[in-house]
């Protein structure tokens, strides 16, 4: 790429997107092209074919998608599949049309079986079924990577896809109801502190920024009280004293281990791979003079983690520390846990030259700092 290339970042106010933004520009990139939803929707085939005629973009990273965590991927498991699908099969078919040099899509490392091979390897994909909890998404997104193979493999594209572990930075999404378990934890255990220290001034400038389902900070004491039970925030009178109790739940048994990507560093990663790396250097090559090619192109996705994991209890403990918590932590064990190991492999992202620098304490540190910072 070069550094006046026309550049479309799809979903570049997202966590990833919005990281992507901010590092492409840091690096000089000077022509990009960021549209909001209202501006472009991805789910209308005609609108996406005027854009892409009018804007003419070079090159396409595709970071827009529906995701959330394990509650709303079971609940909105049609919504799921759905629009992602529409999404990227829009986005990438008109990329091929219009003549784009190269697109990087974003999947995520979801795609691999639940009882896939701990580190998960690009091979291990579609070897047994997927975890039921995350299946609609997961299926969309390996959709996503047969969709670029396959248009690399008929129409001789450049079209990339890397699958980043469990994400987490600014910008992230702090919805109870959608967010993912990392920057959930953080909320709630944040709110359980200013319940802890009776702050409701700090209750009510978080619920102004972000409010609860219809919950703000212009709700009741009351109001806010049960809407905050709800979610696993809750106090409660100890006994033979004035004292209150503030507890956190949990979902699950705290035992699944999970893998944590610095936002920030997966976009380096995703613009590192679309000037670094094309289809080409992802395809089996011949090993000597005389060996054929192989007639069977698959797995040629990368990616994007640290191949290190941590528990949630552990993450959770981290978090009630960096947050300055005293309650309690309280595992529902009658919640399902979801992939009990999800590590991926990044042999493959190392031997193409990238590797990740920022690990998980000063990670949360960092996004309870931005999280603070942002209440306003």
């Amino acid at each position: 790429m070069e550094k006046h290339s026309k550049i479309y970042v799809a979903g570049h106010r997202g966590l990833v997107g919005s990281a992507l933004w901010l590092t492409l520009q840091r690096k000089g990139y000077t022509n990009l092209i960021g549209l909001k939803i209202d501006e472009l929707n991805l789910m209308d085939a005609s609108a996406v074919n005027a854009f892409f005629e009018e804007e003419k973009p070079e090159y396409v990273i595709l970071a827009a998608a529906k995701v959330g965590g394990i509650v709303a991927n079971n609940t909105y498991r049609g919504q799921f599949i759905y629009e992602n699908l529409m999404i990227q099969n829009n986005v990438i078919h008109h990329a091929y049309l219009h003549g784009v040099k190269k697109l990087l899509f974003l999947g995520s490392t979801c795609i691999y079986p639940r009882e896939a091979p701990q580190p998960m390897p690009e091979d291990s994909l579609l070897t047994s079924p997927l975890e039921y909890t995350n299946e609609p998404y997961a299926i969309a997104k390996i959709a996503g990577i047969k969709m670029c193979e396959s248009y690399n493999l008929q129409y001789g594209t450049n079209f990339l896809s890397v699958m980043p572990t469990n994400l987490y930075g600014p910008n992230d999404n702090f919805n109870l109801e959608t967010s993912h378990v990392l920057p959930a934890l953080i909320r709630k255990i944040h709110l359980g502190k200013c319940l802890e220290e009776n702050n409701w001034v700090a209750i009510k400038a978080d619920l102004n920024k972000r409010p609860i389902e219809s919950i703000d900070g212009n709700a009741s004491k009351e109001s806010i009280l049960e809407k905050l039970s709800k979610y696993g925030i809750s106090q409660s009178q100890r006994s033979n004293s004035h004292s209150r109790s503030i507890s956190v739940e949990i979902w699950g048994s705290g035992a699944p281990m999970r893998e944590f990507l610095w936002s920030e560093e997966m976009a380096e990663a995703c613009v590192y791979v679309m000037e670094n790396v094309n289809f080409s250097d992802v395809t089996p090559q011949p090993t000597t003079d005389n060996q054929q090619p192989t007639t069977e192109i698959r797995n040629t996705h990368i990616n994007i983690g640290t191949g290190r994991e941590v528990s949630i209890r552990q993450i959770a403990k981290l978090i009630r520390e960096k947050v300055g918590f005293k309650g309690e932590l309280q595992f529902n064990t009658s919640k399902p846990d979801g992939t009990m190991k999800k590590l991926t492999d990044p042999s493959k992202i190392h031997a193409l030259g990238w590797h990740h620098k920022i690990e998980i304490d000063e990670g949360v540190e960092k996004l309870y700092n931005w999280y603070t910072k942002n209440q306003q």
